[in-house]
C-alpha cells in the first residue's frame, strides 16, 4: 500500500553537525509532497533545525545559512579555551535567537522535543518545555567543541552521545507515520553530493553582505589560533561520528521508524556549514528516493 501523501508525520531528526542541514531538504520535500508534520524530536543539529521549523522560521534560517562562508563560521565562534570545551556557544545562540525570536517550546506550532545528555548520570534528558534556545543549546553541546550547558542545575551535553536518532519521544504521538532521518549512514564514494553552486549564489541575498561586514572585525588572531586547535578536534570528531553511527544502528533496530532517510556520514564535515546549499539539496534528493515510491 502506497503512502497517502496527506498523512500526519512524527519527524525524528538525527545528530551529525553540518550534515544536519540535509534536514531542511527533507522537510521541504515532505511539505511539497503534502505531508503534515505534527511532531518533531531531535538531537543536536536535529534539535536546532527542528526547533527553527517548529517556530515557523525555517525559510529565514535557510536563507541565512546558505549565505555563510568559512570565515563567517569562525566569526560566530566565541572561544572558551577551557578543558570542558573549545567554544562557549553564546554568540551562535544569540545570533539565532535574534533571527528566530526568543520563544518558549510551549508556544511552538508543532509538538517539539530536544534530546540532550546528562553525562554524569548517564541518561537522556528530554526537553519539551521552557526557552527554545536553552533546549537547543543543551542538545548541540558536542563534546570537546562546545562547553556543557547548565540546565536547571545539571550539566548537559549533546543528545547524540546517547541517542543520535531519538525516536522514543514520539511514541505517544497520535500521528500516522514516524519518519526518521539518520545522519550516520554508510560512507559513500566522493562525489555523491551534487554540487549546485548556482542555486546557492542566487539565494545569498542581503544576508551575505551583512555577515561579511560582521566578520571583518573578528578575523585576526581568532583565525590563526583556531587553525591549531581544529586539527586535533577533527580527529576526535571522526571517532565521535563512528560511535554515533553504531549507536544509531542499534537504536533503529530496536525502535524502527515506519520510514527512514539515511545521509552518508562522509557527505560533509561536521563544521562545513558553508556547504549548506549542497546538503539541503542532498536531503531533498534522499527524501525523494526513500519516500517518493515507498510501498
Amino acid at each position: 500500500m502506497s503512502i497517502n501523501k496527506k498523512k500526519t508525520v512524527s519527524l525524528v531528526l538525527g545528530s551529525g553537525g553540518a550534515r544536519g542541514l540535509a534536514h531542511i531538504g527533507v522537510i521541504r520535500w515532505l511539505e511539497e509532497s503534502g505531508f503534515e508534520i505534527k511532531s518533531i524530536s531531535g538531537s543536536s543539529i536535529g534539535a536546532l533545525i527542528g526547533g527553527v521549523y517548529a517556530a515557523g522560521k525555517l525559510e529565514d534560517f535557510e536563507r541565512w545559512v546558505r549565505a555563510i562562508t568559512k570565515m563567517d563560521i569562525i566569526a560566530l565562534v566565541d572561544f572558551s579555551w577551557k578543558r570542558s570545551g573549545l567554544v562557549k556557544g553564546d554568540k551562535i545562540i544569540n545570533t539565532l535567537t535574534e533571527l528566530v525570536g526568543d520563544l518558549h517550546i510551549e508556544d511552538l506550532l508543532v509538538k517539539y522535543t530536544a534530546v540532550a545528555t546528562d553525562i554524569r548520570n548517564e541518561k537522556e534528558i528530554w526537553l519539551n518545555s521552557g526557552r527554545l534556545f536553552d533546549a537547543i543549546r543543551a542538545s548541540i553541546s558536542l563534546p570537546l567543541l562546545f562547553t556543557p550547558f547548565k540546565y536547571q542545575g545539571v550539566d548537559l551535553i549533546d543528545g547524540g552521545v546517547l541517542n543520535p536518532v531519538p525516536i522514543a519521544p514520539t511514541f505517544s504521538d497520535i500521528t500516522d507515520l514516524t519518519i526518521a532521518v539518520n545522519l550516520g549512514g554508510k560512507p559513500e564514494e566522493k562525489g555523491v553530493v551534487t554540487i549546485n553552486k548556482a542555486s546557492g549564489d542566487q539565494i545569498k541575498s542581503p544576508y551575505a553582505e551583512k555577515i561579511s561586514k560582521f566578520v571583518e572585525g573578528l578575523k585576526g588572531s581568532a583565525v590563526s589560533r583556531i587553525t591549531n586547535e581544529w586539527g586535533a578536534y577533527d580527529v576526535a570528531n571522526q571517532a565521535f561520528d563512528a560511535m554515533q553511527s553504531t549507536i544509531a544502528r542499534h537504536k533503529l533496530a530496536a525502535y524502527p521508524a515506519d520510514y527512514f532517510i539515511e545521509i552518508a556520514r562522509n557527505a560533509c564535515g561536521t563544521l562545513e556549514f558553508d556547504l549548506a546549499s549542497e546538503m539541503i539539496e542532498l536531503g531533498y534528493k534522499k527524501a525523494q528516493e526513500s519516500l517518493g515510491s515507498a510501498d
